[in-house]
């Protein structure tokens, strides 16, 4: 048995008390097979060998996925499908190559029900205009899945037609037995309320922000585009969805502003000025993410956001260090 499937089979058991042992068993293998990883551990000087633990891992900047091919392995296989971050046309876009696109639909399949239970439970509607129109968006390709695995009779895009939203939110509620998930980028739910706050369509549901202004409009922390979000939509808390196209694993905040990660999902923070300077107890900082779900890329990813943990595990995200690019996906500044 090769190492990708015994560490998949593992993957699928993972539970706190084995789960540093699986980073550092995955670490060790990217170190030597991951290419632009390796380079980068060779020229910090900086041995698998040496490390010990989770907070001793090196995790490689984001940006690297905007320069490089961050594979494993990439001699032994070709991606059968290629996510690209959102962005404007002057940016240049992170790239993640993906070696089987049943294991990212099956992995964050896996936990949204660990979540917001069966996928067969929902009817999934969303407005996320910007990633369809730029193509190879991993959040839709996710939406999708969810809404093929559901059964439900809905078409789940609307691009920018919100009238064909309101009537497919009408038929989904007279519908019996199934919940409703409306999911969608901030700004393209801002643009819905003004446009139809007052509709009766937008009460009872399950709102799902996955952030994003894209310049469309003033970009807002949190609290502030929920408190605006919940004038239209009622006053049950907004949710929303921590994850990139970097990722193959998300995080769920369930409408308390905490976001919570599933087992193969692990958020350290690091001093925003030290990136080597990484903690499991420091309440705020930088967020480096283990990803155990990213077999064929890089698990180990420092990232530009920042964030407050909690002591059970959970955190908010406070927006982006300075001089970062500005992000598509679930970053407000």
């Amino acid at each position: 048995m090769s190492f990708r499937d015994e560490y998949l089979r593992d993957l699928f058991s993972i539970h706190d008390s084995n789960a540093d042992a699986l980073a550092l068993r995955l670490f060790r293998y990217q170190a030597v097979h991951c290419p632009p990883y390796r380079e980068y551990l060779t020229l910090l000087g900086r041995k698998a060998s040496q490390v010990n633990s989770v907070t001793e891992i090196p995790f490689l900047p984001i940006e690297f996925f905007k320069t490089h091919d961050v594979r494993t392995d990439p001699q032994e296989w070709a991606p059968q499908e290629l996510f690209l971050s959102s962005g404007t046309t002057l940016q240049q876009r992170s790239r993640h190559s993906v070696r089987e696109p049943e294991l990212y639909r099956q992995n964050a399949a896996r936990i949204f029900e660990q979540y917001y239970g069966p996928l067969a439970g929902w009817t999934f509607l969303a407005l996320l205009p910007s990633y369809l129109e730029q193509g190879n968006s991993s959040l839709v390709a996710m939406v999708e899945y969810f809404a093929q695995q559901s059964g439900q009779a809905q078409v789940a895009f609307f691009l920018h037609d919100h009238a064909a939203l309101l009537q497919a939110l009408a038929q989904a509620k007279r519908e019996s037995g199934r919940r409703i998930m409306l999911i969608g980028v901030s700004y393209a739910l801002l643009d819905l309320v003004s446009a139809y706050g007052n509709a009766s369509e937008l009460q009872d549901l399950t709102v799902l922000e996955t952030g994003g202004m894209k310049g469309r409009r003033r970009e807002m922390i949190r609290e502030e585009l929920h408190d605006e979000l919940k004038q239209a939509f009622g006053p049950a808390g907004i949710h929303s969805e921590y994850g990139m196209t970097e990722l193959l694993s998300q995080a769920y905040s369930l409408g308390d502003g905490r976001f919570h990660s599933p087992p193969q999902l692990r958020v350290l923070l690091r001093d925003p000025s030290d990136p080597f300077a990484v903690s499991t107890t420091r309440p705020d900082g930088a967020i480096n993410v283990i990803d155990l779900a990213n077999v064929d890329s890089c698990a180990f990813i420092e990232t530009k956001d920042l964030a407050r943990q909690h002591p059970d595990g959970s955190f908010e995200v406070l927006g982006r260090m300075d001089n970062s690019d500005i992000r598509g996906c679930n970053q407000m500044a």
